[in-house]
């Protein structure tokens, strides 16, 4: 569905060298996970015995009855379409090998055994098993004849091209050159690893950090089960701390200590859409390694249990939002200050309306200038009131401004349009684009000359929620000489505004959450009678929190509508019905689509997250590109 596998990991509870047991373990849990539609199953690296057998490994005895037991296992798998991977040693030639173990619907697909051994500290597997030194060999095994034993196999799935898997077994994802890089660079796109490591102070940590880059770097789905209870304490504790990761991302983690069947959904097509954009891998200089391809059929996943945040652009963890917001201040007023260093300006020139994304480009522009050591004086904050602004916004325009230290300039704009609609003929009470955009555009004007008079810099306030959906004159707002806010979408806005006011306190804090709970307009209508702003943006355009989850998904993933509509539809549960959530998804795309061609002539700006519709950098689209066939897909 989507693109999106049904992956699971299965710590169950065993008794050491009790195959018997564990076997039975192994059966029930794959039965648990597959009545759950899961379409890849992964157990822990030597679970059919257990990791801490010691010398019993030698034991013959138990080596056989492992074999015994990977038989009973595959034929518990006949008719059920979940991929399994099962820890089991394995003797080939007179020599153990510590395998993770590929079975489906009734057969051993391939074993796949572990690369690097650890024999240091508390591990000694070099004592028991073998390194396999060349690239495969055919073994009978578990009652079936031919089955390949090899370092390099990618198992995909025959009706979902980009559900491809690869195996490495514990310490291989610990080694500098993990066998997950060669099998990336063949064409897995999840990586599944068997593992048992034991529990000390900081490993989960540390574990945890290591899966979250190794799937990142990799651009793969990482599928990572450990060992838990049952494993001998003769020395060591083992905790079932399994994770599940998606490109650099933790989507399910279990509780350590606790045996359990863990389950996510890894975007698939994502991961080859993510691989097509970045295509350096290409360029690693490694040993070219030939790979067996072995192919199995899998159901369609059903459910999707997976979340998706509402705000994929604000971090959900306070502590990490607070980070996040001061990192992100700091780049917009950086960018901004090699600006005005490069240009020699003696100020910087900004519109104030009383609004949100004018009042975060006066708080960057001042750490600017705080940081080049000039005075909050040379910072001209211009308010032009005219036919749609209210006193609201008015006085919290003069109290900021006047709260930052801010040289404030007030300019009521109207005779001055009025005299240009006397110009060319436009009348008044007629409320129309030319109404509203005459408005934005004389206030550009003003800005432009005060700039001119003062040997400065107009600074930019439009955010990149509006780039997207083209919410900005031209040549009006949508004009500046460095705009700060370029790639802030406005759900980050709001936070990165509230930690500024926090943070300087005072007159500015009180003026500036006001403006947080004021209504989001470009007040280029009259006001109601009562003083009230009539025109209100997300009425016009739709709801910002939707149209910044469609401006994610449609441009860092490159997600084709329909798979954006039923995110959409499951994540908005209960805040939207459908039919609005597909409304605001259609007028996202065409609004989109339509007004490119002022994104391709904005002004420089820094960018600060990994969206940005730059014509310069990440986003070249052509102006007249056509939308059809992304409507469609909503419909």
């Amino acid at each position: 569905m989507y693109g999106f596998v049904k992956v699971c990991t299965a710590t169950p509870e065993i008794k050491v060298a009790d195959v018997e047991f564990n076997t039975s373990q192994i059966i029930k849990a794959i039965k648990i996970s597959a009545e759950k539609g899961s379409q890849l199953t992964v157990f822990p690296e030597l679970c059919v015995c257990g990791y801490t057998c010691g010398d019993l490994f030698n034991q013959i005895t138990l080596i056989n009855a492992c074999e015994v037991a990977v038989k009973e296992i595959c034929r518990a798998t006949n008719g059920v379409k979940t991929l399994v991977f099962i820890g089991v040693p394995v003797i080939v030639k007179d020599k153990l090998y510590n395998c993770a173990v590929a079975l489906y619907d009734g057969s051993v697909l391939g074993m796949v055994p572990k690369t690097y051994l650890p024999n240091y500290g508390e591990f000694y597997e070099k004592r028991h098993f073998s390194k396999l030194t060349q690239d495969y060999c055919l073994i009978d095994y578990a009652g079936q004849k031919g089955v390949i034993i090899s370092r390099n196999i990618i198992f995909k799935a025959k009706n979902c091209s980009d559900f491809t898997i690869a195996a490495e077994i514990c310490e291989d994802l610990w080694a500098p050159f993990s066998p997950s890089i060669r099998h990336v660079q063949a064409g897995a796109n999840i990586i599944v690893n068997l593992s048992c490591s034991n529990e000390i102070v900081g490993k989960a940590e540390y574990r945890k950090n290591i899966i979250k880059a190794q799937s990142g770097k990799l651009v793969c789905g990482y599928v990572y089960c450990d060992a838990g209870e049952g494993e001998s304490t003769t020395d060591l504790v083992f905790a079932g701390h399994n994770i599940i990761a998606e490109n650099g991302k933790i989507i399910a983690e279990s509780k350590i200590f606790d045996n359990s069947l863990l389950y996510s959904e890894i975007d698939v097509t994502m991961l080859s859409e993510e691989r097509r954009k970045i295509a350096s891998s290409e360029d690693c200089c490694m040993p070219q390694e030939s790979y067996t391809e072995i192919l199995f059929t899998t159901e369609d996943c059903k459910e999707i249990q997976r979340k998706f945040p509402q705000k994929p652009f604000v971090p959900e963890d306070n502590s990490l939002l607070l980070e996040r917001t001061e990192l992100i201040l700091s780049i917009q007023a950086k960018g901004l200050e090699k600006r005005l260093k490069h240009t020699n300006a003696k100020t910087a020139v900004i519109g104030i309306s009383g609004g949100l994304d004018s009042a975060l480009a006066l708080l960057v522009t001042l750490r600017a200038f705080k940081s080049l050591g000039k005075s909050a004086e040379d910072v001209i904050a211009v308010t032009m009131p005219c036919f749609g602004t209210t006193s609201r916004t008015k006085n919290n325009s003069v109290q900021l401004i006047k709260a930052v230290g801010a040289s404030l300039k007030k300019i009521t704009i109207s005779k001055t349009v009025l005299s240009h609609f006397k110009d060319i003929g436009q009348n008044f009470d007629n409320y129309d684009t030319t109404y509203e955009n005459a408005q934005a555009r004389i206030r550009t004007l003003v800005l432009m000359d005060i700039a001119n008079q003062t040997g400065g810099l107009v600074v930019g306030t439009g955010d990149l929620s509006e780039l997207a959906l083209g919410w900005a004159t031209y040549n009006g707002d949508h004009m500046s000489m460095y705009g700060v806010n370029c790639s802030v979408p406005k759900t980050l806005v709001k936070h990165l505004v509230k930690s500024e006011a926090e943070r300087i306190g005072g007159k500015c804090e009180k003026v500036l959450k006001d403006i947080l709970n004021t209504e989001i307009s470009p007040e280029l209508l009259p006001p109601s009678e009562n003083g009230e702003i009539v025109q209100k943006t997300e009425d016009l355009v739709g709801p910002y929190e939707l149209h910044d989850f469609f401006l994610y998904y449609a441009i860092r993933y490159g997600f084709p509508s329909d798979k954006i509509l039923f995110m959409a539809e499951k994540t908005f549960y209960g805040v939207y019905d459908g039919k609005t959530i597909k409304k605001w998804l259609k007028k996202f795309y065409e609004r989109f689509f339509s007004q490119q061609f002022k994104r391709s002539c904005m002004p420089d700006g820094v960018k600060v997250g990994s969206v940005s519709l730059s014509p310069r950098g990440d986003w070249r689209m052509p102006s007249d590109a056509n939308v059809n066939i992304w409507i469609k897909g909503i419909d």
